[in-house]
Formats: C-alpha cells, sequence, structure tokens
C-alpha cells in the first residue's frame, strides 16, 4: 500500500523521507514540487535524486479527490463535489472577490454536533477527513489551469464547509501547517480561519499548536436559547466558551475573534436577543470580548423548520450592536444559486449517527420552544 504525501505536512514528509534514507532538504524539494508546482509525476520532479525517483512510485503517491461534480455560480461562485469513499461525500467552495480570492473548505464527511439551521447537521456525521483530504492541493491547482496563470489563486482559507474542525484535530493541525509553509502555499495566519461552534479544549491546544484566525458560532445571547441551536453548548456553556476566547487571543493572530451569528426569523434576531448579546459580550469576565460580529443571512433548506429574517430586521439587529459600539457586518450572501452559501453544504453523506432522525424528534417534541416575547416598548416583528 502506498503513502498519500498529500497527507504530510513539511515535518512529516522529513519524518517519512528520512525513513528511505534520505536528507532533509530532498523533503523540502518533493514539498515544493507538490505544493507550489502541483506536480504528481515523480519523474518531473527533475531536481530530486534519480534513485529517489525511482524509489518513490513503489512507495508513494500524489493522489487528490475524486470529482463528481463542478457548479458555477452566476456570481463567479465554483462549488465542488468530491468523492471521499464508501458513498460519502464533501463539497469545497470558492468564491472570488475583486481583493481575493477565498476557499471554504471541510474538515469532516458531514457533521455530529447538529446544529439546527445548518443541512450538513441535519445530514449526520460520517469520518473524519485526513489531512490530504482537507488541504486545498485539489483546488488550487484546477483554479490555476482554470484561469490559465501560475501566480497562487487562493489567498484565504476558511474552515467553514463541512463538520467541525476541532473535533478532527490530528488531521486539521497538519493541514493548517501546509497551507502557512512558505515552502507550500505561504498564506498569512490571518488569512487562515478556523470557524467552530465551540469545543473548548481543543480551542486551547490550537492556541499552542497552530494560531490562526479563529471565527466562532455563536447565533445566541444566553444558554437556553443556544442549547437548543448549537447542542455542543450543553456542554460547553457560554461562559466556558468566552473564557475560551480570552485564553486564545493573546495567541491568536488578530486581536480579536468573529463571533458568527446566523438569523432566525423570530427565534435569535429580536432586540432584546441584541441587547443580551451586547451585555455578554462586553461584560464577561468584567472586562468583555474583543470582538466582531458577522450576521450571516440563513439559508433555508427542507424539513429546517426555521426562516429566515427578514432584511429590516437583520439590518436593525445590526444597527443596535454597531451604535452600542460592536463592529458588525451582515455577511454578503454568495453561491445560494448553487446552494454554496453558509449552512448549505451537504454533499452526499450516510447518516451514521441517526443524527437526522435525533433532530426530527427533537423538532417535535419541542416545537419553537426558544421564542421571546417582545418586552414593552418593542415591536414584535
Amino acid at each position: 500500500m502506498t503513502v498519500n504525501l498529500l497527507n504530510f505536512d513539511l515535518e512529516g514528509l522529513t519524518t517519512y523521507c528520512e525513513q528511505l534514507g534520505e536528507k532533509r532538504f530532498r523533503a523540502v524539494q518533493l514539498f515544493r514540487w507538490i505544493h507550489q508546482r502541483g506536480a504528481r509525476d515523480f519523474s518531473a520532479m527533475t531536481d530530486l535524486a534519480r534513485s529517489l525517483r525511482e524509489k518513490l512510485p513503489a512507495q508513494a503517491r500524489i493522489e487528490g479527490l475524486k470529482m463528481l461534480s463542478r457548479q458555477d455560480s452566476a456570481d463567479g461562485t465554483i462549488k465542488w463535489l468530491f468523492d471521499v469513499g464508501d458513498g460519502n461525500a464533501i463539497e469545497t467552495v470558492f468564491i472570488p472577490e475583486d481583493d481575493r480570492g477565498t476557499l471554504c473548505i471541510s474538515s469532516q464527511a458531514g457533521c455530529a454536533v447538529g446544529c439546527r439551521f445548518c443541512s450538513t447537521g441535519h445530514q449526520g456525521f460520517s469520518r473524519n477527513l485526513t489531512t490530504g483530504e482537507i488541504v486545498l492541493w485539489q483546488a488550487e491547482f484546477f483554479l490555476r489551469q482554470h484561469l490559465k496563470t501560475s501566480e497562487r489563486v487562493i489567498s484565504n482559507v476558511v474552515m467553514m464547509g463541512m463538520g467541525e474542525p476541532l473535533q478532527n484535530y490530528h488531521s486539521l493541525v497538519p493541514a493548517l501547517r501546509v497551507m502557512l509553509d512558505d515552502h507550500g502555499y505561504g498564506l498569512s495566519r490571518r488569512r487562515v480561519t478556523v470557524s467552530t461552534s465551540g469545543v473548548v479544549p481543543m480551542m486551547d491546544r490550537l492556541a499552542q499548536d497552530c494560531p490562526v484566525a479563529l471565527a466562532v458560532s455563536l447565533h445566541a445571547p444566553n444558554d437556553a436559547l443556544r442549547d437548543s441551536l448549537v447542542p455542543l453548548n450543553r456542554k460547553y456553556p457560554l461562559s466556558e466558551l468566552l473564557d475560551a476566547c480570552l485564553r486564545y487571543l493573546p495567541a491568536a493572530p488578530r486581536d480579536f475573534i468573529t463571533f458568527e451569528y446566523c438569523m432566525l426569523d423570530g427565534v435569535n434576531d429580536q432586540p432584546q436577543h441584541a441587547r443580551e448579546l451586547l451585555e455578554l459580550l462586553r461584560g464577561h469576565a468584567g472586562r468583555g470580548v474583543p470582538c466582531k460580529i458577522n450576521l450571516i443571512p440563513f439559508n433555508p433548506f427542507p424539513d429546517s423548520g426555521l426562516l429566515c429574517s427578514p432584511r429590516p430586521v437583520v439590518q436593525q439587529f445590526a444597527r443596535l450592536l454597531t451604535e452600542s459600539g460592536l463592529v458588525t457586518t451582515v455577511r454578503k450572501t454568495r453561491g445560494d444559486d448553487i446552494d454554496a452559501a453558509c449552512g448549505q453544504l451537504a454533499g452526499d453523506v450516510l447518516d451514521r449517527t441517526r443524527a437526522a432522525e435525533r433532530l426530527a424528534q427533537r423538532r417535535v417534541s419541542s416545537v419553537h420552544p426558544i421564542r421571546f416575547a417582545a418586552p414593552a416598548g418593542d415591536k414584535q416583528t
């Protein structure tokens, strides 16, 4: 059985080459051929020793994912569906903008967290991806060929695709190191973002092992509401999550944490929710959490039982936060005509955890337990 070299960061590849009796600089050469030139053929790697070029084909391979489909949005967004075996598939999305090219990548086939507003969570969880299945090799070199350029196309990476990245930590960190390595893709830590629903112990580990920009899926200003929307909150409630954010900041490449907040009609989008959110983030630990709020319009999908907040409600919510001093943005929806927008990635996932069944039972047993009456003086939208 040959080894897929895409599964190694530079240190891992160095160890592998040493096992073959090769020196470190050979690993650097090989790493550059793979991640800077997109090479798959060992015989074409002309600066490698002939003995190594002849040795590698019997023991190693450079194997990307099989593409099942590609869809192009009217706005330039591209979505790929990749086969990861055993009936599982993952989705990857490229979002081109004037000043950047952002790749949204997955960390798992499916997701075990089961957030109510995420179609991937409703699909359930199948397995963790390997480092080679996470790294951006496949997309980067497809885009270079597609755009007829030898320059790097992907400038930003967000771990906001399918899965909870910090529940696949073993594969995540080497993938991040490949992205950051100057011999690989040379991305800045500020331009690589890991999104988490709040796996507190692994947030602490990431701060020590490979601190990149952090986005936390918050979505609610109190534990009762977040318990219903993000089940992981029952294990790591808001106070513990925000403490972990404060611990992460000294190592982070940015001086703030991004909090993602999906706007759900009548659920978490009312003025009292905005005021609670302000109190939570500005008052935590007596000093608050330096942050930016990213409001995300919900992208409806079948069986979610949820609707997107009307635009005026989103704008009012943003205004309340901004006027109180919190930096707040509203995410522009991209690729929704090809189901590539936030929360829409599902692919073809075998649900071995029966997550969809459990979510359906939860909806039946508690029909909208998380709505709040508007306080006096507030207009219920």
